[in-house]
Formats: C-alpha cells, sequence, structure tokens
C-alpha cells in the first residue's frame, strides 16, 4: 500500500510508534523512526524484533516542542506521510481528578496537544512550501470521543486521567481545524482513535474492559494498523478531517 513512500514516524520508541514502523516497513514504506533518544529508539526497535539497519529504514532525534528541528527534517528526508505517535507528559501525569493541580494540567496540555499542534502547523507548512500529496495521521482515542468508564477501573490504581481526555478531544477538532484551513486535498490530516490498548494492565481491569467490548477486549497495538496504513494511503486520497475509530465496539455503549 505505501509502495515508494516516505512516511514519517513521531514517537516511534513508543508502543503504538514501534508497531507502525514494522506495519510501513512491511508495506514497503521508506521509514524514517523518530524519539527523543536515539539510542533508546534503537534498542526497543531491536528489542521488537526489528532490523534497524533495515535499508529503508532511518532512524533519527527530533524534539516535537522545537518548530525549526521539526521544518528540518521534513526538508530533509520530504515525507509523503507522517504519523504522530508521540504522548510527552510530566511526572505528576496520571493522577486522579481531584489530585490533578492547575499547573501540571497546563503542563500537560501544553506538551502533548501545544506539540501536536506545532508538528500538525509545520507539516503545513511544509507542504505550502512544497505542494504535493501529503498525508498526516494523528492518534486520537475512544476518550477523546466519549465520556470516561470509571466503572472498569475499580478495585485498580488506575484512572483515566483528566488531561488525556482533554487533549484526545481537542486533538480530534484541531486536526479538522488544519484540514479546513489549508483547503487544499493534497494535504490531508485525519486521526484513528483506538481503544485500549494492552500493555500488562492487571487482570481485573481487563475482564470490566472485555464486557464492554463485542468480545476482543483491550486491543493489540498492531489491530490499529490496518486503519493507519489506509489513511496514509492512496485509497484514502480524498479523505480528510476523518477519525476512524478501532475499538471493537466499545464506544457503541456512550
Amino acid at each position: 500500500m505505501l509502495d515508494n513512500k516516505t512516511i514519517l514516524i513521531t514517537g516511534a520508541g513508543g508502543l503504538i510508534g514501534r508497531t507502525v514502523v514494522k506495519a510501513c516497513l512491511a508495506q514497503n514504506a521508506r521509514v524514517i523512526a523518530s524519539d527523543l533518544d536515539l539510542s533508546k529508539l534503537e534498542h526497543l526497535l531491536l528489542q521488537d524484533g526489528i532490523d534497524t539497519q533495515h535499508h529503508k529504514l532511518q532512524l533519527t532525534t527530533l524534539d516535537l516542542q522545537q518548530a525549526d528541528s521539526i521544518f528540518a527534517i521534513l526538508n530533509q528526508y520530504q515525507p509523503d506521510g507522517a504519523v504522530n505517535c508521540s504522548y510527552p507528559r510530566n511526572k505528576d501525569y496520571g493522577k486522579h481528578f481531584f489530585e490533578v493541580s492547575l499547573q501540571s494540567f497546563n503542563d500537560n496540555v501544553s506538551l502533548n496537544l501545544g506539540s501536536a499542534f506545532l508538528f500538525m502547523q509545520q507539516c503545513a507548512a511544509y507542504f505550502k512550501q512544497q505542494p504535493r500529496e501529503f498525508s498526516l495521521v494523528n492518534l486520537s482515542s475512544v476518550y477523546g470521543v466519549v465520556a470516561p468508564r470509571f466503572d472498569i477501573y475499580n478495585n485498580t490504581a488506575m484512572t483515566m486521567p483528566v488531561e488525556y481526555a482533554a487533549i484526545k478531544s481537542a486533538l480530534i477538532h484541531l486536526s479538522k481545524y488544519a484540514a479546513a484551513y489549508i483547503a487544499d486535498s493534497r494535504f490531508r490530516v485525519n486521526l484513528v482513535s483506538p481503544g485500549g490498548i494492552s500493555d500488562k494492565q492487571p487482570e481485573s481491569f481487563l475482564q470490566a474492559y472485555r464486557t464492554n467490548t463485542l468480545g476482543k477486549g483491550m486491543l493489540d497495538a498492531a489491530d490499529i494498523t490496518g486503519a493507519i496504513m489506509f489513511l496514509l494511503s492512496d485509497h484514502a486520497r480524498f479523505t480528510n478531517g476523518q477519525n476512524i475509530v478501532v475499538d471493537d465496539g466499545f464506544t457503541l455503549g456512550g
């Protein structure tokens, strides 16, 4: 699906990022895998069985808080598309609602939504400089679409962070904003909103979550790559400003 395409992946060292790297390589794309820490990125990719010496894979550092760095990497590699898999956050991220300070809330929104905005802005600026087909895929969440189901967190220390809900819902509208602002069918901004991704959560949570789906329960990261590959490909040439929810029916109940 991605023959002759170059795809930039940010946050490539994350659980979803590594899976997207693998999927893009399988679809014959040239992949630019970026993250803050190059040695850690290489280690994590190797751990996932990805050949870091693959002739179509390039590893690089990228700070999504720096507009010049983003624009430079876009000009250097001239990608046909990008997937933003990054999720920057501070050390206080994930506290329960009444424990979240305003400073921490603002900090996480600034770090995460702010960097997503900057990346979209710079991708758009790159497109305006070199107008040719470009597909940007952002990752939102079911919790950017529906209210949290707090009951599934009962009997665990987990919660659904309030910052996450604010960031992911805003990201959906921000993506639509960017697509509408550029107003050129060659520049596409779409989203994939996954349900929960399995990552060693407590068994009680996994069971409670599964009862809200059609049978799969928590998804594997690989379960969402098909939608991402579609949006990056020419099959989605006139799909713009859309949010594809991949959740095994989690949002059907609300």
